[in-house]
C-alpha cells in the first residue's frame, strides 16, 4: 500500500500477509544453513531454539502462522542470545529470500527511497504499532536489505 502524506511517501505492509512477497509470511522458499525454508517466518521462528528436533518441527510447519505459533512455545527454551540476535536472523533470511527470488528483490528495489512501515497494530517492536510510533524494526530491516541490494547492483 502506498500513500502520500504531506509529500512524504510511505510503503506499508504487514509482516503476516502471505500474499505480499515482502512479508515474512510469504511462501517464497530459500535455502539457508543447509535446509530449505518455506518462508522467512519459518526460519526466524526456528532459530529461536537450540533444540534441533524442535527447529525441524517448525521448519516443516504447514503454514507460516503455524511456525509462528510453535515459535511462541513456552515448553521449549529459547536461545540465551535470542533478543540480541533476533533482528540478525530476520535480516539474514529476508536477504537470502530476496537473492533467491528476483521478483522479491525487484519489488524491494522498486520501492525507491520510500520509508517502509509494518502496520502491525499491536507489535511495537517489529511493527509501527497502532499510533505509528513503534520501533518498526521490520520496516527498517527491509530498508537495510534494499540498501544492500542496491550496493550490489552498483558493483
Amino acid at each position: 500500500m502506498l500513500f502520500n502524506e504531506k509529500e512524504k511517501t510511505l510503503f506499508t505492509l504487514t509482516r503476516d500477509d502471505p500474499s505480499n512477497p515482502l512479508a515474512s509470511y510469504a511462501k517464497s522458499g530459500f535455502e539457508l544453513d543447509g535446509y530449505e525454508w518455506p518462508s522467512v517466518e519459518h526460519y526466524y521462528q526456528a532459530m529461536k531454539f537450540d533444540d534441533a528436533e524442535y527447529r525441524e518441527q517448525i521448519r516443516l510447519a504447514a503454514h507460516p502462522a503455524d511456525a509462528a505459533k510453535l515459535g511462541k512455545s513456552r515448553r521449549h527454551q529459547k536461545r540465551k542470545d535470542w533478543k540480541k540476535n533476533s533482528v540478525t536472523y530476520m535480516t539474514r533470511a529476508t536477504y537470502i529470500k530476496a537473492r533467491s527470488h528476483a521478483d522479491v528483490a525487484q519489488m524491494l528495489l522498486n520501492s525507491g527511497d520510500m520509508e517502509i512501515k509494518d502496520l502491525s497494530q499491536y507489535d511495537y517492536f517489529w511493527g509501527s504499532g497502532r499510533d505509528l510510533r513503534g520501533e518498526n524494526a521490520f520496516g527498517k530491516m527491509l530498508m537495510g536489505v534494499r540498501q544492500k541490494l542496491r550496493k550490489e547492483l552498483e558493483k
